[in-house]
């Protein structure tokens, strides 16, 4: 009896000692969607704030309908939620609420998506909602040394031509968004569809990134590749498919941003000893942790990182590779990837 007792002891020691090791490692973000971040308690304050009538009578009955079959029924409820946002205050407090959680998570780099289209189509200004974010990042910066970037995205559900108008309210603000990306609804709207808006976004100077292969097909990601030329693909787990896509991802260090609790919650994998991001790590994938929509899909970068651990028993090396894949793949200059590398080496080191 007692031998077993010495068993659990070890056990339980090395589960905390894990535990710590992941909360305090550095972490460094890719995908995060900033209206993803509305927690039921500002949802709410902010329909107060505003006047905005909610479908639901209480925070536990949001929550309660966070029970997603696929990508659709969560994006129907991700767009009801956004209509509480309609002030540059408004989009200054969910962005604030998200770093003050980076800060709580030893994040210490994030480029966050913002889809302008969710906002602009009920009337918000471009401008409302871009000077929110950057007010936000800013006093980050200076409050816990935060650095970040800002990737907007075209929401593919909608028509070319609502993506053309995006784009041009986009460049006067130019300094400050690193690049463009493609998300909400991946079936029935194929890279294709886009080609021609990323084309005239590249020629003005952003990068570009795609979400593709997450429940779309494997085509999604060879045509945001070679159609769009992205610089990451956001998601990217069905690259598996196709064994030859998965070599060359790993050959030319295509970073693939993938969000384990979100793929979870959304049924891509049934459990998460059935994901397949370790095994991408360890065939040499530049895959990264990410938490998509946190407050829909119940983690942030910390909660996603330890529910990778317990169901797959990585090193710290390993946890560590998934930090250092994101500075690789990160839109910052090479020096500031190496004062985040010699941030996170100190750390392994200490």
């Amino acid at each position: 009896m007692t031998e077993i007792l010495q068993e659990k002891s070890v056990c339980l020691q090395d589960k905390e000692t894990s535990v710590n090791f992941i909360q305090q490692l550095p972490k460094v973000e890719l995908h995060l969607h900033i209206e993803g971040t509305l927690e039921p308690e500002m949802m709410f304050a902010l329909a107060e704030r505003n006047g905005v009538t909610l479908p639901y009578n209480s925070e536990e009955e949001v929550r309660a309908a966070y029970q997603f079959s696929n990508l659709q029924s969560f994006l129907d409820i991700y767009y009801q939620g956004a209509n509480v946002l309609l002030h540059e205050q408004d989009f200054y407090d969910l962005t604030w609420a998200y770093l003050e959680r980076c800060h709580q998570d030893n994040v210490i780099h994030t480029e966050i998506f913002f889809d302008p289209q969710t906002h602009t189509e009920r009337g918000v200004p471009f401008e409302v909602v871009i000077n929110g974010i950057v007010r936000a990042l800013d006093d980050a910066k200076d409050k816990f040394g935060i650095s970040s970037g800002i990737i907007m995205c075209f929401l593919r559900h909608l028509d070319e031509a609502s993506a053309f108008e995006t784009l041009d309210q986009a460049l006067p603000f130019k300094h400050h968004i690193v690049g463009v990306g493609l998300d909400s609804s991946e079936l029935g709207h194929p890279p294709e569809k886009f080609r021609r808006v990323f084309e005239k976004a590249r020629q003005e100077g952003f990068i570009a990134v795609a979400h593709a292969g997450e429940e779309g097909p494997v085509s999604n990601i060879y045509d945001s590749l070679e159609l769009l030329k992205v610089s990451r693909i956001d998601h990217g787990v069905r690259c598996v498919d196709d064994e030859e896509l998965v070599t060359s991802l790993a050959q030319s260090r295509m970073p693939l941003t993938v969000c384990p609790l979100s793929n979870i919650k959304l049924k891509v994998f049934d459990k998460m000893a059935q994901h397949n991001i370790v095994d991408l790590l360890r065939k040499g994938l530049c895959v990264t942790i990410n938490s998509d929509d946190p407050a829909y899909f119940g983690g942030y970068m910390t909660d996603n990182f330890l529910a990778v651990d317990h169901c797959h028993h990585l090193s710290r090396e390993e946890l560590a590779q998934f930090t250092l894949n994101a500075i690789e793949a990160s839109f910052i200059s090479e020096e500031q990837k190496q004062q985040l590398v010699d941030r996170l080496d100190a750390y392994m080191a200490g």
